[in-house]
């Protein structure tokens, strides 16, 4: 039998038999490299009407954008008598002139005044309460965000009234005060919720170790959360900038004179009984919206970095 059996394992194998694959044990598949000239996978095919409706959206933030900049280099005979969406022939800067003739430098500092103050502050105190939320051991955190988070569910037209007589009473109406407070009040909640879910990223042995070192809680804050943390402050401020300087209807309630007029507000200054300047309108856009674009493009590698932080845990 011993001899029959090691005759039998020496004879050659037939033609062919080394090709065969040979089965893995298990019933597990036997994954290989696909042969040229497969097929490719579904995954790997182009997306193409996934990118054709990209690029239609695309067009569609690209074209009101292209108008209002075609437009401010015109004149109202211009823009009566020609084509709207081709450029003009003769392009001017007298509807820039005009805009900056009528006090637009004034308007412009009280915007960045009420933006820039209302940012810090809502930067400032969301900080904090992002801090003490997630590292509260108490009962009192849970508590305190859920109580903050109840702000984004109010609308701030709904509010508008309330506002309005208590501002009257503390004796703000009129002034920038007027627009700083309230718009403090109505960003803290969303401004929270992106930087709790940033810090709550932050590991635990760090404030541990700095807990070691003797550190209290404001070193903790000054030297670890805020540098930690600011791809979500920069995704607030930003966020928080444009909301506060395309506001309108703060500075209609709650601004009268001219001297604490804010941009969005200043654009009646160009409609008259019968008709308005549109070039002189978007010649004031184009110029509002030039610190925004400029904010964008040095913060534009935080935006997303602080939007989806924790959110996939």
């Amino acid at each position: 039998m011993t001899n029959t059996a090691s005759t039998e394992s020496k004879l050659p194998e037939a033609p062919g038999a080394a090709l065969e694959p040979t089965k893995p044990a298990g019933g597990v598949k036997d994954v290989r490299s696909p042969k040229p000239g497969k097929a490719r996978k579904p995954a790997d095919r182009p997306n193409v009407v996934g990118g054709a409706l990209g690029w239609i959206w695309l067009g569609i933030i690209i074209l009101p954008i292209y108008y209002i900049v075609i437009t401010s280099f015109r004149t109202s005979e211009d823009l009566r008598a020609n084509n709207q969406l081709i450029p003009s022939s003769e392009p001017t800067i007298a509807p820039f002139i005009r805009v900056i003739e009528n006090d637009f430098f004034q308007f412009f500092l009280n915007s960045v005044v009420v933006t820039l103050s209302t940012v810090a502050a809502v930067l400032a105190v969301s900080l904090m309460a992002a801090y003490y939320i997630t590292r509260a051991t108490t009962f009192g955190g849970n508590r305190l965000f859920q109580l903050i988070l109840l702000g984004i569910a109010i609308p701030v037209q709904a509010t508008i009234i309330p506002v309005y007589y208590l501002i009257r009473e503390l004796g703000l109406y009129d002034t920038l005060w007027a627009l700083i407070l309230p718009q403090i009040a109505f960003a803290i909640p969303l401004s929270v919720l992106i930087i709790v879910n940033f810090v709550r990223d932050i590991p635990n042995e760090l404030f541990e170790s700095m807990r070691v070192d003797g550190a209290g809680e404001w070193k903790i804050l000054w030297s670890l959360v805020l540098p930690m943390a600011k791809p979500a402050l920069m995704t607030v401020g930003i966020y928080q900038a444009l909301q506060v300087w395309n506001g309108f209807l703060f500075p209609l309630v709650l601004t009268q004179s001219r001297e604490v007029r804010v941009i969005p507000l200043s654009l009646w200054e160009y409609q008259g009984q019968f008709g308005i300047d549109v070039p002189a309108t978007l010649a004031a856009v184009v110029l509002s919206a030039v610190p925004l674009l400029i904010a964008y493009i040095l913060g534009r590698r935080y935006i997303v970095a602080g939007l989806t932080a924790g959110f996939s845990k």
